[in-house]
């Protein structure tokens, strides 16, 4: 079986990033944060940016693309990302990114190394927003692991997209007592429970039993509020949703890397 490895480096609000290693192909998928954080989260699990063959955006928040810049000033590492997506830099013709980047359809597919990797629509209030399936093969054996964060719903193409998938890094954004009785302005509540908004503990722990019933053994969720959510709160509604102790379910930390695989 080959050597696998899944590891958020970082989750929340304030910057996202997951690593993907098969075999001797390491994939990132966003870029958060700053290129320092992100090399000093990669030392921490053994590896730096020089072991990346390609990094793949799932939209344009900062979030999830603030430390592109430095990085393209330093690597020539590819980064794929949609064509609407992208176009957040066009504003800025003499920015390093386009030394890098590599525009695509919003459901494009591309293979590095070991691994195919699938974009699939996510809902999500943002130019454009995609989640990922990489694929690979593990002697006659296709396996597969997703990632989808940032989505206001649970939509038949992010079903179609992680369907199968042994491992899924999974958004659990927020607890919705939490955000109804917290400080955020009812706007904002409002744009966070709204299909473009962000899943909820409850509605991802109802999608990951779903997953769990097609074959799914290994969560990770991820992009949890740290205003709306507590940890036990994602951990405890996603369990009693499974109640399967053979399912691996882990909670992404905010800041310092989270292993699942």
């Amino acid at each position: 079986m080959k050597d696998c490895r899944i590891v958020t480096l970082y989750s929340g609000s304030g910057g996202n990033s997951v690593y993907i290693r098969v075999a001797n192909t390491a994939i990132l998928i966003d870029a958060g944060k700053s290129t320092r954080t992100l090399c000093r989260s990669l030392a921490e699990i053994g590896t730096d940016l020089c072991g990346i063959d390609a990094i793949f955006i799932t939209h344009d928040h900062h979030d999830h693309v603030s430390a592109l810049e430095v990085l393209s000033k330093k690597l020539s590492i590819p980064i794929h990302m949609t064509d609407v997506s992208a176009a957040v830099f066009d504003r800025y013709p003499d920015s390093a990114v386009h030394n890098n980047l590599i525009r695509h359809d919003v459901e494009y597919e591309v293979t590095v190394g070991e691994v195919t990797v699938r974009s699939f629509r996510t809902p999500h209030d943002s130019r454009m927003s995609v989640g990922y399936r990489i694929e690979f093969a593990d002697g006659e054996e296709i396996r597969a692991f997703g990632v989808a964060t940032d989505i206001g719903y649970v939509s038949d193409r992010i079903r179609q997209g992680l369907c199968g998938c042994e491992a899924v890094v999974l958004e659990s954004n927020h607890d919705v007592d939490m955000l109804m009785k917290g400080p955020y302005p009812y706007d904002l509540k409002k744009r966070i429970r709204s299909n473009r908004g962000h899943l909820s503990n409850a509605d991802s722990a109802a999608f990951a039993a779903e997953l769990a019933q097609g074959g799914t053994k290994a969560f990770l969720l991820a992009h949890l509020s740290e205003e709306n959510n507590e940890p036990t709160l994602a951990l405890e509604e996603a369990e009693c949703a499974i109640s399967d102790p053979d399912i691996l379910i882990r909670v992404a930390a905010p800041d310092c890397p989270t292993e699942l695989l």
